[in-house]
């Protein structure tokens, strides 16, 4: 059977089409494909994704990395030298590259595996119709011609056609920048309609719905949906972060230093006139040694690891570099209800404009819950929990669907041929909007002595933490069928519905440890000011300061960076409010988390430099978080900020081994071809001796970190790493110098003892001083993890034995005699010994207090 897009190849695009003449192109029905259709389709189209592939293959990825220049050069350098002689060589430098790469690609394979099955587990679902019934099944699974079912909250993920649709809203403005909501409907398409975009019975992949339900024909997926088209034609990797630019000015920090040296070492040997293939094999060689060629898989692999990590802690990472910036944050801008109190909502009174209580508004509010469309805030679910009522009398006609700038439900019903709009929503409005109130003797004109009446007492119950409801009413004329928000006016103020959610007991501790961990705690809430005053009452949080939605819309940016920065509690705020909240802190320089659940909440989640929402949120949040939480809980995100600071802090452990021995022996190592006959060592050498100390360097994002280190948010900090190979950079090399005048001109040992002695001793310094700069404290008192105590010691075992096994001579390895073992133990213990002693003035009287490269 031909594919769908082969049949439909010269028909008129999707949208331009009847239903019936779309149904039958993509060969489906109003019940969808089979399972065995679905599938097919699948092999032939491809993934339901943006990305034309997962990744580069094996092949491309072992060539990717080879073509890295000092290693084309030196395998070049080491083929000219098999070629006049030295085949050993030429075949030893080929294994080591390989063994390298391999290395490399294996760790960062296994990294990303781990993390993409991460992502998998909160990807975007969807429920489909298949061989008959509605499954529920991954989003990138739907292929074109499947049937899908849409509600509210949920995130459309493919662009198709309305079937069926009930009071169907959507939010299409990441296409089209429209704010407010527009209404599909199953409509034929018309005669004047030039653009899918304008399509009222079209919808598109990456809008949200706001309100209703409706049923939707596939018609276009992955890239060739309208956004995948966009995200052709726009197509940019996404801004590095702060600790991304860091590494890379790091990177290219060293690269620089490489090729002053290389140039260096070539100079002298050259004005030495020593070999000159030789010469430039030890050049090049040292290049690979001092060039970072490590750093992106230790820090690929280190963040896999806190992710994976993080996730058996209920955090689960979208964004891999999201954990850098969950480490760096100082801010977490967070609602109220979930977070600070149970969201277990109960209706605790419902009264009149007079105080009295009144059944009738509860039946009033709970006919509006159960015929709205949109989706169902925990509001709703409190007030259709009420037992004893039912609407068979009632049929809906229309409604107007919830906003946040109207901050109100209207629903249009009619019973015995009388048509009555409810509305329900924000006191405030209703109120606003109201002329008449209803009374036992009916509705009566709504005066100021009932509305100061009605305002005092929604400051009296706000105080009392509890949470306020409005309903009204409007009889609306026999002929009216349709509403709009241009109808919901001269309301009649039928009552109030106060509803109670007891605070989460655990938030006082979560709080008070997120404060200890230097992060800042700010409280953005649609609520009112007096309920969300009375619950930090309760919770024992301090208010430092108080900005209102009304408050903020009157000020200008430059205004609401000031004014953000002292509060610490925004009430009555709206989505693009909050959107401006968050700006507005990283604007001051701060490093700002986002946690959210709700529809709303998708601009700031999307504009924090960490979003996060929670398993339970509507889809519309999830794709917009980085992170996500599977307990709504302030203890769990608490407990992923220490992982997300414990892997930034490992990843700095590697930065400062690199600045320290690593840089320092390979300093030395150019200064020594001044006054050595012979060259220190051997370019095989060199290339064995970065394998084994990349290898030592594995077990890094295994390590132990002081508990003290993760008090503090961490930012890539260029001065200090500047600093610190300033410091131990020259340290290493003013030892290893020694080691060259002892070894040279006191033991005076021939050029392969020279060698091999000081390939022994740069590979223990440069490996063993991990123990000394992996903390602030001293290192004995700080134990490190059992994977890097025994991968250190493995390396540096494997360069003592080699020597004197017959194996070593391949690499010109020969056995030391006992007086310069034991030199070398006495200058690798002397050198830890300062370097221990060094650390504590650094860390005293030139680094700043936290003691990394990444600082608060």
């Amino acid at each position: 059977m031909r594919d769908a897009a082969t049949a439909t190849k010269n028909a008129p695009a999707w949208w331009r089409q009847s239903q019936a003449t779309a149904l039958h192109a993509l060969r489906s029905g109003l019940q969808g494909l089979t399972q065995r259709q679905a599938a097919a389709r699948l092999r032939r189209q491809g993934p339901n994704t943006l990305q034309a592939a997962t990744g580069p293959g094996t092949l491309k990825a072992f060539l990717s990395r080879l073509a890295n220049p000092l290693v084309l050069v030196l395998l070049a350098a080491s083929l000219i030298s098999a070629f006049t002689g030295d085949a050993i060589s030429f075949v030893v430098i080929a294994a080591m590259v390989v063994m390298s790469i391999v290395l490399d690609m294996v760790q960062e394979h296994r990294a990303g595996r781990a993390v993409e099955a991460l992502r998998h587990s909160v990807a975007l679902r969807a429920r489909a119709w298949r061989d008959g019934q509605v499954v529920e099944l991954p989003a990138q699974g739907l292929v074109a011609g499947d049937v899908v079912e849409l509600s509210a909250g949920d995130l459309i993920a493919a662009d198709g056609r309305v079937l069926a649709a009930n009071d169907f809203f959507v939010n299409q403005a990441a296409l089209t920048g429209e704010a407010y909501p527009v209404e599909k409907r199953p409509l034929e398409p018309g005669s004047d309609e030039r653009d899918a975009l304008s399509c009222a019975h079209a919808v598109f992949s990456g809008s949200s719905v706001i309100s209703g339900s409706a049923r939707l024909l596939v018609c276009a997926t992955g890239r060739q949906t309208e956004i995948g088209r966009i995200a052709r034609t726009l197509a940019s990797e996404p801004p590095p972060t702060a600790f991304e630019r860091g590494t890379r000015r790091f990177g290219l920090m060293l690269t620089r230093a490489t090729l002053a040296l290389v140039l260096f070492v070539l100079l002298i040997n050259t004005l030495y006139q020593r070999p000159l293939l030789e010469s430039f094999l030890f050049a090049v060689a040292l290049a690979v040694g001092l060039t970072p060629e490590l750093l992106p898989m230790i820090v690929s692999v280190t963040l896999a690891r806190g992710a994976v990590r993080m996730a058996r802690g209920h955090v689960i990472v979208k964004r891999l570099a999201a954990v850098q910036d969950l480490g760096a944050m100082d801010v977490l801008c967070t609602d109220k209800t979930g977070t600070l109190t149970e969201a277990q909502l109960r209706v605790e009174r419902v009264f009149d404009a007079e105080g009295q209580d009144a059944p009738q508004v509860v039946e009033l509010a709970w006919l509006n819950s159960h015929f709205e469309t949109g989706l169902k805030s925990p509001l709703d679910d409190a007030i259709l929990a009420q037992p004893g009522l039912e609407a068979s009398t009632w049929r809906k006609l229309d409604e107007v669907p919830f906003d946040f700038e109207r901050r109100r439900v209207s629903v249009l019903l009619e019973r015995d041929d009388q048509r009555l709009l409810i509305a329900k929503g924000a006191p405030e409005d209703i109120l606003r909007l109201s002329t008449w109130v209803d009374t036992p003797g009916g509705p009566q004109p709504l005066d100021g002595a009932t509305r100061e009446r009605i305002a005092r007492s929604l400051v009296e119950h706000g105080e009392q933490g509890l949470r306020l409801l409005a309903v009204a009413t409007r009889r609306i004329d026999s002929s009216c069928g349709d509403v709009s928000a241009a109808d919901e006016h001269d309301f009649a103020f039928a009552g109030l519905v106060a509803f109670a959610d007891p605070p989460k007991l655990s938030t006082s501790a979560a709080l008070r440890s997120l404060a200890e961990h230097g992060i800042a705690v700010k409280i953005v809430t649609g609520d009112n000011e007096s309920v969300t005053r009375h619950l930090c009452a309760v919770l024992q949080i301090p208010i430092v300061g108080v900005l209102t939605g009304t408050q903020i819309a009157a000020m200008d940016d430059a205004s609401l960076r000031a004014a953000a920065e002292r509060a610490n509690l925004f009430c009555r705020v709206t989505p693009e409010q909050k959107n401006r909240i968050v700006l507005a802190l990283q604007a001051r320089g701060h490093v700002v988390g986002y946690l959210g659940d709700g529809i709303n909440d998708a601009p700031p989640l999307h504009s924090a430099d960490v979003g996060i929402s929670v398993d339970a949120a509507v889809d519309v949040a999830k794709q917009a978080a980085d992170l996500v939480l599977l307990q709504h809980d302030l203890g769990v995100l608490r407990d992923g900020v220490r992982e997300g600071r414990r892997t930034l802090i490992n990843v700095n452990k590697y930065v400062l081994m690199a600045t320290s021995s690593n840089f320092g022996n390979m300093v030395s190592m150019a200064a020594a071809a001044l006054f050595l006959p012979f060259l220190p060592m051997r370019p095989v050498q060199i290339l064995l001796n970065n394998f084994l100390y990349d290898v030592s360097e594995l077990a890094i994002p295994t390590d132990r970190v002081d508990d003290a280190d993760l008090l503090a948010p961490r930012r890539w900090d260029t001065p200090f790493v500047h600093n610190f190979m300033l410091c131990f950079g020259p340290l290493s090399s003013a030892f290893d110098l020694a080691a060259f005048a002892l070894l040279y001109w006191v033991l005076q040992t021939p050029a392969e003892v020279f060698q091999t002695a000081w390939f022994v001793e740069s590979m223990a310094t440069q490996v063993f001083v991990i123990f000394v700069i992996r903390t602030t404290r001293a290192c004995w008192r700080d134990r490190p993890s059992p994977w890097l105590a025994a991968a250190s010691v493995a390396a540096v075992g494997v360069a003592l034995a080699l020597p004197f096994l017959p194996w070593g001579r391949v690499f010109g390895l020969v056995p030391l005699p006992a007086e310069v073992l034991g030199l070398l133990m006495a200058l690798t213990l002397g050198y830890l010994a300062v370097a221990e002693l060094a650390k504590h003035a650094f860390y005293r009287w030139i680094a700043q207090p936290t003691g990394s490269p990444v600082t608060s």
